[in-house]
């Protein structure tokens, strides 16, 4: 390993005590500590040193087999296999929904949680997915970068772009595992699979009535905001 040292008795520099002698021995133990692979990098501390050791380095790569990307750690390649195998082992223990990543089964989980840490700094709306917040924001922007080639449509999310180009080839890839039926979006499959969990995760705001679809308790509130007009 490569080490940067420095000499006690051939330095020029002189120790008026036993202090200034101290201080310099520190600087001494401080500077021998230096990363072979980085070459120029060198640490104050030897749990640093030990720590960058156990980084991975440019030498260090993993590759997946199938379509060649490479990762630098081995977890990265693992979750990467996922989108080719279509693994999910993680399962939502209250509707049963399954994940290839355990992070997304832990962002799902806040949905049945009614946590909702994702607040809007413009209308102070809260969301349960940081997702869900990005989404909205767009609606204060009326941002609309992504064009459908076909019909020129312009939408706000790359995803809602993709939803809508089924229209187009009528491809309905997403099946339900109950009464088989087939759907474009994987949004529209998650709203009908209600439908048999008799699950209702949008809540009223105002008089807690639980909906099992999002547009059921739009149409609620028109109760809510009728009344304050009368």
């Amino acid at each position: 390993m490569a080490t940067q040292e420095l000499n006690l008795e051939q330095t020029d520099l002189q120790c008026a005590d036993a202090s200034d002698h101290n201080e310099l021995s520190k600087i001494n133990e401080r500077e021998q500590f230096q990363c072979q692979f980085a070459g120029i990098s060198t640490f104050s501390e030897k749990g640093a040193f030990k720590r960058n050791k156990l980084t991975p380095t440019s030498k260090t790569i993993f590759q997946c087999d199938v379509c060649e990307k490479m990762f630098n750690r081995g977890t990265g390649l693992k979750r990467h296999m996922l989108t080719h195998t279509k693994e999910k082992p993680h399962q939502c223990y209250v509707c049963h929904k399954t994940f290839s990543l355990r992070a997304d089964l832990k962002r799902h989980m806040t949905i049945h949680s009614n946590t909702k840490p994702y607040r809007c700094d413009v209308c102070e709306k809260t969301f349960s997915q940081g997702g869900n917040l990005k989404r909205h924001k767009l609606t204060h922007t009326n941002e609309k970068p992504h064009r459908c080639d076909v019909c020129e449509k312009m939408f706000s999310l790359d995803q809602y772009l993709k939803r809508h180009m089924l229209t187009h080839t009528k491809e309905k890839p997403h099946q339900c595992c109950v009464c088989e039926k087939r759907f474009g979006a994987r949004g529209d499959l998650a709203m009908h699979m209600t439908i048999h969990t008799t699950e209702k995760p949008h809540r009223c705001d105002i008089c807690e009535k639980p909906f099992s679809h999002r547009g059921h308790l739009k149409r609620h509130m028109l109760i809510h905001t009728r009344s304050r007009h009368y």
